[in-house]
């Protein structure tokens, strides 16, 4: 169970990766923080959109009668 060729391979990737350059992974989290931020961006304006595009439900408050009551009950069977 040792480490064979592939997996010093792409350990050796991870790490060409991880500290490949100067500033490396500053800028690699600078670009995940940019994301993140315009992401956070979208979705806000999307909710402001849906609230401001529709209006709001009315619900009307009426009382039915006795009569009305048994009609739509003798409907329904």
């Amino acid at each position: 169970m040792g480490l064979s060729g592939w997996h010093l391979l792409i350990l050796a990737l991870v790490a060409l990766l991880i500290f490949g350059g100067s500033g490396r992974i500053s800028s690699i989290m600078g670009d995940v923080a940019k994301g993140i931020k315009s992401f956070k961006k979208g979705l806000s304006e999307d909710e402001d959109a849906e609230v401001g595009s529709k209006p709001p439900k009315v619900i009307d408050n009426h009382s039915t009668t006795t009569a009305e009551r048994d009609r739509d009950r003798s409907k329904m069977s």
